[in-house]
Parts: structure tokens; sequence; C-alpha cells
């Protein structure tokens, strides 16, 4: 197999929560000293990029905002280009926000038409109310437009799974009657702008994640290798839903192991 780069998801392969998954600080030394480009890709939107890096600083790794994909930063670009210049509603965390600040933002006036809503993972901040003014945005005069920071369908906290931000965008969806663009996995533009970020092809790509939807199936229709790790919210049944990783392996420390077998010097 030819291979020039590899993309990572971050919770549930190289931590779990507030753990380092084991051997995944010593896999990606290995990736650095190899010199194997690579890039991390998160559905991640309840924090920006630079949380991300602390949080993996704390773990001994070393990374710039830069090398961190994450739907936020896609979507800002996106209202960029797109959004006319109309303020966006922002239904994502207040740390969250940092990522947006180059694009006008709705003030909480109802009064006042949006132009976008941006929906991210609000955990425990979702409720009825804020998920209905999501809808009565929605349902505005010039129909703004519904942008997805992913369609994750749940993740594993410490204290068990818990929905992320694909179940609401779905209510949303489904009570509108409109299509979100989303921004994250499993959308393909989303990959491939790693591979574009990497300068690798999509085909000579591997994508290593521990959702069988979001990150192996999103990569696979984007082209690119697949890897699943048997840690974060993988469960074995993943692997009876028809979706064929390329390999699958026990976690992210099993993966110098797997290059050295399986690509092609």
């Amino acid at each position: 197999m030819k291979l020039g780069g590899v993309l990572l998801d971050l919770d549930g392969v190289v931590y779990v929560g507030e753990q380092a998954v084991p051997g995944a600080v010593e896999a990606l030394d290995w990736l650095r000293s190899e010199g194997i480009a690579h890039r991390f890709v998160t559905n991640t939107s309840s924090r920006p990029r630079q949380s991300l890096c602390d949080k993996l600083s704390a773990f001994g790794i070393d990374t710039p905002p830069a090398q961190i994909i994450s739907p936020p930063v896609v979507a800002a670009q996106w209202l960029s280009e797109h959004a006319d210049g109309g303020p966006a509603a922002l239904f994502v965390p207040r740390a969250t926000e940092a990522e947006f600040a180059a694009v006008p933002v709705w003030d909480g006036d109802t009064s006042r038409a949006v132009a976008s809503v941006v929906l991210g993972d609000l955990g425990l901040a979702w409720d009825f109310a804020r998920l209905n003014l999501a809808f009565e945005l929605l349902m505005q005069t010039g129909a703004p437009t519904l942008l997805a920071l992913g369609m994750t369908r749940y993740w594993r906290a410490t204290d068990g799974l818990r929905l992320d931000t694909g179940p609401f965008v779905a209510a949303l969806e489904y009570a509108t009657g409109r299509q979100a663009i989303v921004t994250g996995k499993p959308e393909k533009t989303f990959f491939l702008s790693g591979a574009e970020a990497l300068g690798v092809r999509p085909t000579e790509l591997l994508m290593v994640g521990d959702d069988i939807c979001a990150d192996i199936d999103g990569a696979r229709q984007a082209g690119l290798k697949t890897m699943q790790v048997r840690s974060g919210k993988f469960q074995p049944s993943d692997l009876r839903r028809g979706i064929k990783p390329d390999a699958v392996v026990d976690s992210l420390a099993d993966l110098p192991r797997w290059w050295r077998e399986h690509v092609q010097n």
C-alpha cells in the first residue's frame, strides 16, 4: 500500500476524555521522527483549536493550531465566502465563538434577520428553548442557511456516551425540510481539505478514527484509506455495519507496526 500522509481523529484516538490513549504519544513521536506528514482532524466544536493544543500539550504533544483542521474554522471560511455579509447566529459554546471573529455575528435581536444558523456541540446547554430558537431563525423570510459543524451521532465521555451535534441538526432538518451544509466529518470536502493541506493525494492518505460512520465511511467516500481503532466509541457491532476499513487495530499505538508491515517504502 502506498501512503504519503495520515489524518488522525483526536477524541477516541489520541485521547479519551482527559486521558491519553496508552501508546498514542509514542505513536505520534514516531510519525514525527519518520517525517510522515500528518494533521489532526476533529469534529470537536465545543472548544477552539488553541484549547485543543493546550490539551495535547498536557499529554506531551506539542502541536500548533494550524495542524488541527476543525469544523468551526471551515465554517468561518464558508461564511466569509458565501454569507454576503449577513450575520450568523451561533449555537456553539462561547469559547468556540473565537473562531468566528472574522465574520459578522447575530446579536440576539429576534427582530433582526440572520443569514445563517451555525450548530455545534452545546452539550448540556441544549434545551427546548434553545433548539426552538434555532428553528425560528431558520424559518425567517429568506430561508437562512443551516451550517452543521459535523454530523457525529455521539461521543464517549468518561462517564459514558453523549449525544453530539448530528441529532440536533437532524431535528432541525426534519422540522424545516431543508438540508444542512456540513463543515465537518463525514462531509467529503472536510477530508479533502486535509489532503490539500498535506499536499497528498486522497488515495495515498490514511484516516485513523474510532467512529465507523463519521471517520471511516466518510473518509472512504472521499477516496482515502482508513484505519479503525478499537478505542473511544468503537463497538464490535460497528464492524458488522457493512463499512469495511482497510485496517482494524486495537489503538493508535499499533500504527507504527502496521505501517512498517503494510506501507511501501
